[in-house]
């Protein structure tokens, strides 16, 4: 450990980074000898390697602040956004970076997002209002109470990183099942008072690919940089096909909405 201008404590650590050839589609570990002090988050690492050692290391960033989502990456085993995770915190000498769990590599860190989005736009995460033209051609704006905004407002912080995604274990079994992302969605949009298509956003779940293929094993909550918690999205979902199914809506630990259908 070196002692840096102003206390500023610096150290040299191994970055291993688990690269992917898409020529020969293979995957070799490379490991980079990097300076870091105690400011110093994944990306800032990771930009450095491609500015000061390898051009060909390939990541995707944008924003830098936690809020776009495009720097999801696994470190030490831990899917995170690599913006937000401080070097220092992880407490090794070696810290471990790989590309996205679950989802297909394009090359080195970056993954294919194809069908995560593909499987976002299937529970038609958008507000859809009965009257087509009045949903295109308002006269007025969509009144909504405190109480109502209040049934999905954390539901709505989904970044689309996709790290609940790549901590799923079903999503490793079964590739056909939505996901922890595209559910909570779905309940995020199923819980909005101003949407009109909530039974029908019901229907579009209720299968084994859907709310009935997740086992509740929660990771999808854990690896939520927002808080957004899936799980408990996916459980509620549940509550809901069941209350339909046997005729009531059944009580939930958020308040309820007004004037739902």
């Amino acid at each position: 450990m070196d002692q840096g201008n102003g206390g500023n404590m610096k150290r040299r650590l191994i970055f291993r980074i688990k690269r992917f050839d898409p020529e020969s589609e293979r995957f070799i570990y490379r490991d980079y000898e990097v300076e870091v002090d105690k400011y110093s988050t994944v990306l800032d690492v990771l930009i450095k390697i491609v500015e000061t050692q390898d051009p060909t290391l390939s990541v995707r960033y944008s924003c830098r602040m936690g809020i776009c989502g495009s720097c999801g990456m696994v470190v030490n085993g831990k899917p995170v956004l690599a913006c937000e995770k401080n070097v220092l915190s992880i407490g090794s000498d070696v810290v471990t970076v790989e590309p996205m769990y679950n989802l297909p590599v394009i090359k080195d860190l970056v993954t294919d997002l194809e069908d995560f989005f593909e499987k976002h736009r299937k529970v038609k995460p958008w507000l859809i209002r009965a009257d087509e033209d009045e949903q295109f051609n308002p006269k007025a704006e969509y009144i909504q109470y405190p109480e109502e905004l209040e049934r999905y407002w954390n539901f709505s912080y989904c970044i689309k990183c996709g790290l609940c995604v790549a901590a799923c274990p079903i999503v490793a079994e079964r590739s056909d099942f939505l996901g922890p992302q595209a559910l909570a969605q779905a309940f995020r949009w199923y819980e909005d008072s101003r949407d009109q298509y909530s039974i029908e956003r019901l229907d579009l779940v209720d299968s084994e690919q859907g709310v009935w293929g997740c086992e509740f094993a929660g990771s999808c909550s854990r690896a939520c940089p927002k808080g957004v918690d899936p799980a408990l999205a996916i459980q509620l979902l549940k509550m809901e096909i069941m209350g339909r199914t046997m005729g009531f809506r059944m009580p939930s630990i958020i308040p309820r909405s007004r004037g739902r259908r």
